[in-house]
């Protein structure tokens, strides 16, 4: 595109944007899919699907740029068509007709579409990231449109989006509530690719990346057919399914480490163990003056009697509960009835026939919070059984309390918001139905650092099944964890350092995957650092290479493509350095750590430069009973591996290199 054509159309724009509606409506006439509206960006330079609804049978035409597609609605009403792609530019008019009825969209851009998904730190809005306030008030770029996908949960996928949706022009109104990581991204990157640019933000914070993948994508992964069912039972029948989840989870707990015989909180009984009398206004354990619950992060069982008529018990109800921080699995009777993930939120569970009885009725739930301020609030009005007949009855007989230190995370049911499984994906997710795509930002991993170990294959089956959804070569931009937490003293275990190496393994294996490097821009005490502009920086440098083909530029910063053992020594070869290695702080490079075949056993070691490489001092390397150096198999070096690490390698450019784990390839020395 020549620069006077980008001039021209960007006074087009302008002037198409001067007036901005203060909120997203949906179109009164509903022939189009809520993604097409007015200001909104399509993928230019491949063909764009557009679709929608109409009456049965009805003959569609879509009308994009001066040339016209015409295609049926089939039997449901649904219908879909393909334009012919079209080069970066615009604004043009779609317009659709479809017997009677018509639809117009106004200001339509040709350009780069980007999703832009994950947990907390790609939702993280523009006036939480640094210089907020400058940021906002200098936001003013009519080609950079901004579309955030609403929060929603659903067991099976959805065709539509939950609450109104629209396309707006990134300005101070606008950008404020939007992605910092993903608006910084699209901004850095049109210094360099000056075409407009769409972004799709779909993020939930604290979501597991299980929430975001497909069901079908999750069976094929294995080991989840389980929860898997249980979920495809609740979007036909919640009690059943309630039932059922509490007979898996209630084996989760018969079977975890440290588990005690016999020991079943949930049923009714009188055996007092470790049970104790709660204060009345419970809240937050925190508050209640018990030195042991002052700090406490963990699960805490709670437990209190209803008095019911035979008439009560045989009405239907509901047992309607305050709010609970966070994570919250309810029995009656020694019946589940309900489990629910939301930070204070309160919780409502349809009681199933038969479960009520004339008399004593024992209601158990257990809590895990993880964050602190954890528990079930009061007062104890806020607890009740909700009859049928519009009667209720107050949980007010004492609540008692029993503490559970050391217990695991138990597994979160299906149907749970950001924990769940496929929950996000089929709300958020399938509604973009095949919208084109230029490409995906990922930054989520923070609430899988639990099991760390398994998030290689979950992150390989995202990309599959979003691809499947987008396009088979759909590149896919991931950003590797950032820093949290303080520098260990000696080499650690650590959750999010194995994420991040999956992380780092994903993207290496596929040419059309590309990482962002933050491990040096994170906070050790906010695991949500605010620079997403060096962020959104780095994001842009990916893409250039990895979507728009710069190969001379290097994705990131120094890669480790291999170590080697021989006479002492490791040397770890780097690739991508732009000029030479460097350190920061130190006359050498620190974090380096060497290890055993299973890593049990690992120990920092001494690192000196040597051009592209770094040598590290392997002098403890020998079996002491033969002498023999170690096999391939039998060392692993490591580099910044701990939640929030110390790193100091760079190269001239002062890109850092990311964190890895890389097998010796050596052979034995004699």
């Amino acid at each position: 595109m020549s620069h006077r054509t980008w001039i021209g159309w960007m006074l087009a724009i302008a002037l198409a944007c001067c007036v901005m509606p203060s909120m997203a409506q949906e179109p009164v006439t509903t022939l189009l899919h809520p993604l097409f509206q007015d200001h909104a960006v399509l993928q230019r330079d491949q063909p764009i699907p557009v679709w929608g609804n109409a009456a049965p049978g009805t003959t569609v035409s879509v009308t994009l740029a001066g040339r016209t597609v015409t295609t049926r609605a089939d039997a449901s009403g649904r219908w879909q068509a393909r334009l012919t792609p079209l080069a970066a530019g615009g604004p043009y008019v779609l317009s659709v007709r479809a017997g009677k009825g018509s639809q117009v969209v106004q200001d339509v851009q040709m350009g780069d579409v980007w999703l832009c998904s994950g947990q907390s730190n790609m939702e993280l809005p523009v006036w939480r990231a640094l210089d907020a306030g400058s940021e906002i008030a200098s936001a003013t770029h009519p080609t950079i449109r901004l579309f955030t996908v609403p929060k929603a949960v659903a067991t099976v996928p959805q065709q539509q989006f939950g609450a109104p949706v629209g396309w707006h022009p990134a300005s101070p109104e606008t950008v404020r509530e939007f992605s910092a990581a993903c608006f910084y991204f699209a901004r850095e990157l049109q210094k360099t690719v000056t075409v407009p640019m769409g972004l799709i933000q779909a993020a939930w914070g604290g979501s597991r990346i299980e929430a975001w993948t497909s069901a079908d994508a999750l069976r094929a992964q294995g080991g989840m057919d389980p929860a898997l069912d249980v979920l495809a039972l609740y979007a036909r029948d919640p009690a059943a399914a309630n039932a059922r989840w509490g007979m898996q989870w209630q084996h989760w707990w018969a079977t975890r480490e440290g588990a005690v015989a016999d020991d079943r909180p949930w049923q009714p009984g009188k055996d007092g163990r470790g049970w104790q009398t709660a204060p009345a206004m419970l809240g937050a354990w925190e508050r209640w003056g018990v030195p042991a619950l002052s700090t406490y992060n963990g699960m805490v069982w709670y437990r209190t009697q209803v008095t019911l008529t035979a008439a009560q018990a045989a009405q239907g109800a509901r047992l309607a509960l305050g709010s609970i921080d966070e994570t919250g699995m309810t029995w009656v009777n020694g019946v589940a009835v309900g489990s629910q993930y939301g930070p204070g939120e309160a919780r409502s569970y349809v009681l199933p026939t038969g479960v009520l009885t004339a008399g004593a009725n024992t209601v158990v739930i257990n809590v895990l919070d993880t964050y602190g301020d954890g528990g079930l609030a009061g007062p104890s009005d806020a607890h009740a059984v909700a009859f049928d007949d519009g009667t209720r009855i107050v949980l007010d007989a004492p609540w008692q309390y029993r503490v559970a230190p050391g217990a695991q995370a138990p597994p979160s049911a299906p149907w749970h918001a950001a924990t769940g499984l496929s929950t996000l994906y089929n709300a958020m997710i399938a509604p973009l139905g095949a919208y084109g795509l230029r490409g995906m930002l990922w930054y989520q991993g923070e609430s899988n650092t639990g099991d760390g170990l398994a998030y290689a294959a979950r992150l390989r089956g995202l990309r599959a099944d979003w691809r499947r959804q987008f396009g088979a070569q759909m590149p896919l931009l991931v950003v590797q964890l950032a820093g949290y937490g303080q520098p260990p003293v000696a080499p650690v275990d650590s959750g999010w350092a194995q994420v991040r190496e999956a992380q780092r393994r994903v993207a290496a294996e596929d040419p059309r995957t590309g990482l962002a490097l933050a491990i040096d821009i994170g906070d050790a005490y906010d695991i949500h650092p605010p620079n997403k502009q060096e962020l959104g920086r780095r994001l842009a440098r990916v893409a250039r290479h990895v979507v728009y083909g710069e190969r001379t530029l290097a994705p990131s910063g120094p890669t480790a493509r291999m170590a080697s053992l021989a006479e002492g020594k490791v040397r770890v070869v780097f690739d991508g350095v732009t000029g030479s290695l460097v350190t920061t702080g130190a006359n050498g490079p620190i974090g380096f750590e060497l290890c055993d075949a299973d890593a049990r056993r690992c120990g920092y070691a001494d690192a000196v430069l040597e051009g592209r490489e770094v040598v590290l001092d392997c002098k403890d390397c020998v079996e002491p009973a033969s002498g023999r150096r170690y096999r391939s198999a039998a060392l692993r070096v490591r580099y910044c591996w701990a939640d929030g690490p110390i790193c100091t390698l760079r190269d001239s450019s002062g890109a850092p290199a990311g964190p890895f784990e890389l097998s010796l390839n050596a052979v034995e020395v004699r």
